[in-house]
């Protein structure tokens, strides 16, 4: 057997570079680092000497480094992924979160936190969590229960089987999601006689199993005497890159299509049988037949809750449920009929033992009204009115000013729901909104990875100032790494989102607004000089006409720009729109309360329970 003697991390970095997806081109691009003691000098010094063919990007912060990871594997529909590596303590438990959201979206990407030392010989070193009750445990621990694959490299040989580990997880349409790999420092800087054919250039294809022949019969025979049946479009749609098969499934049946968070973009906003969003921040149109429905077919869905409107959603007492989904564990929920197969093959082998078959046709007049709400709230409307424009008029304006192929990015706060029923998109992969985490500070970092894996169509982020707050520097790097982004700032002066949620809860404004929080000093942020400080083109508007006129600036020119405008914090809209489930205190000293108390046991009564 022929060996070469490297390093643990130099071992590392040389296998993750030979590790190609189906089109030829490594399934890893490259790596987000920020070094510390735990990983500048074993990984760094490996990745230095390989930076020609695994290249290095220096983040901000650790965890916004992995969110723009995290958005370039949504973007590519898992095809490929980034590796995200970090010193151990802080630096590490700054990546948990981004961890899990990588978990809740099914997304690949590969977390190298370092460690402290196998040896133990140093203990503690600097930033060691020590457990008085097991010496085995370090801050990585906290990765297992947001990792689809963890494993503590304490050896160098332990590479010869984690990695390929690693990589069968990622590339595994079933179980994809973040692995972490926990690389003891010492270990990384150790070296080893490596068999060479370890790093033979190996090809990563992602499965595609068919639905099974009894799972399939009983699933024609569902759709084939369903009057009112209903297709839902989860993300699954496009990781399986099946947006074309659920349009002709869709065409040829004549069954009506609603969109998840995950899923829009799925079909045209304007396909003749695009419902639009569906669930509590969903269309008139797709709630109306949803509550109808006789048969929901969830194609590629977690079904959670704003998607089935806390299970209250369907309100026909002979609806059944449908689900195609390659994971079992999501194909299974609120006990389904399933279908548990790749989505692109499934609905293929549906349309062909369906033949010509096709459902009752639904009310398009339905979408016909939704489509009329749309253009009025989003509209400019008067204002001469003198009062701060809402959400969806921001939106209307920014979409006006963008063509179809333009990326919107978005995440947490109010502005996904408005997007969700608003945004019309027209290309698979025009509407990119983190809502399975929803984790506020993606949008920034997020609107990065995904313009690195479409540098040729220009990306849009649009987030609050609450969320800008929380993390914002990767704007930064934004402008240093020269990938252009237009990013839209509504200030509403808090946490409007979430005050609206605490009125309509009974309860009073408190600790959400700025202005209704604690404070001494009135807070009086200057967002754009602040995003001006880190090289971005920034200015403030003062009305939708001058937001126009700002993005039509924005995107002429070659850098990273930011506009802000003033939104009105409690103005939503309030066309469409589903019952969500958010406990209401039982016991309360305020009228109020005790009435959305009374409210919120009556909407119970229609929830769709097992």
């Amino acid at each position: 057997m022929t060996t070469i003697r490297l390093t643990a991390a130099q071992a590392m970095v040389r296998y993750c570079t030979n590790q190609l997806n189906e089109g030829g081109v490594p399934f890893l691009s490259g790596t987000w680092a920020i070094f510390g003691h735990g990983n500048v000098a074993g990984l760094g010094e490996a990745l230095h000497g390989a930076r020609d063919t695994f290249p290095t990007w220096r983040g901000h912060n650790e965890q916004s480094m992995a969110h723009a990871a995290i958005a370039y594997a949504k973007t590519l529909n898992r095809r490929r992924a980034m590796m995200v590596t970090s010193s151990i303590g802080p630096g590490a438990l700054n990546m948990v979160t981004a961890a899990a959201l990588a978990h809740v979206n099914r997304l690949p990407v590969l977390f190298v936190p370092g460690d402290v030392f196998a040896s133990r010989a140093p203990d503690p070193v600097l930033q060691q969590i020590e457990d008085f009750g097991d010496g085995t445990v370090s801050a990585n621990d906290a990765f297992r229960p947001v990792s689809r694959y963890f494993d503590r490299i304490s050896r160098p040989e332990h590479l010869l089987t984690a990695l390929p580990r690693a990589f069968r997880v990622m590339t595994d349409p079933a179980d994809c999601g973040p692995v972490t790999l926990a690389f003891c420092q010492d270990t990384q800087a150790e070296a080893f006689d490596y068999p060479e054919s370890f790093f033979t250039p190996r090809v990563w294809t992602v499965r595609r199993p068919p639905p099974d022949p009894r799972e399939l019969d009983a699933a024609v025979a569902a759709i084939s005497t369903a009057q009112k049946p209903l297709i839902i479009a989860g993300g699954g749609v496009h990781y399986s890159l099946a947006t074309d098969a659920l349009r002709l499934f869709a065409e040829t049946h004549r069954i009506p299509v609603a969109e998840t968070q995950a899923g829009k973009s799925a079909l045209p906003w304007d396909h003749a049988l695009n419902l639009g969003s569906l669930g509590v921040t969903g269309s008139s149109a797709a709630n109306a037949i949803a509550a109808d429905a006789d048969l929901v077919i969830a194609v590629g869905t977690r079904l959670q809750d704003f998607t089935t409107g806390s299970w209250a959603l369907f309100r026909n007492p002979k609806c059944r449920l449908l689900t195609i989904n390659v994971a079992p564990y999501d194909a299974v929920k609120h006990t389904a009929l399933t279908v548990v197969a790749d989505a692109r093959v499934a609905l293929e082998a549906l349309g062909t033992a369906l033949g010509d078959h096709h459902a009752p046709s639904h009310d398009a007049g339905l979408t016909a009204e939704w489509t009329a709400a749309v253009d009025a709230v989003t509209a400019i409307g008067d204002e001469t009115q003198n009062r701060l424009p809402s959400d969806a008029q921001v939106i209307g304006a920014v979409q006006r000013s963008v063509d179809d192929d333009a990326i919107l990015v978005c995440a947490a706060g109010g502005l996904p729901g408005e997007l969700h029923k608003l945004w019309r998109a027209r290309r698979p992969g025009g509407y990119h909104v983190e809502y399975g985490f929803s984790c506020m500070g993606y949008e920034i970092a997020g609107g990065l990875g995904v313009k690195m894996a479409w540098p040729d169509r220009e990306v849009v982020v649009m987030v609050g100032d609450g969320s800008y707050m929380m993390m914002n520097s990767e704007l930064a790097t934004s402008v240093m790494l020269g990938q252009k982004l237009i990013i839209v700032v509504l200030d509403n002066r808090g946490y409007g989102c979430i005050n609206r949620l605490q009125v309509a809860s009974g309860g009073s404004s408190f600790n959400n607004l700025l202005d209704t929080a604690t404070h001494v000093v009135p807070s009086a942020i200057d967002f754009a000089a602040h995003a001006a400080s880190m090289g971005a083109i920034a200015e403030k508007v003062a009305d939708l006409a001058g937001l126009e006129q700002a993005m039509a600036r924005a995107r002429a020119s070659p850098r990273t720009s930011v506009i802000v405008i003033d939104t009105d914090p409690m103005q939503t809209t309030e066309a469409g729109g589903a019952w969500w489930d958010v406990a209401v205190p039982q016991v309360s000293e305020r009228r109020q309360v005790l009435d959305a108390r009374k409210a919120y046991d009556d909407a119970r009564t229609h929830q769709w329970m097992d």
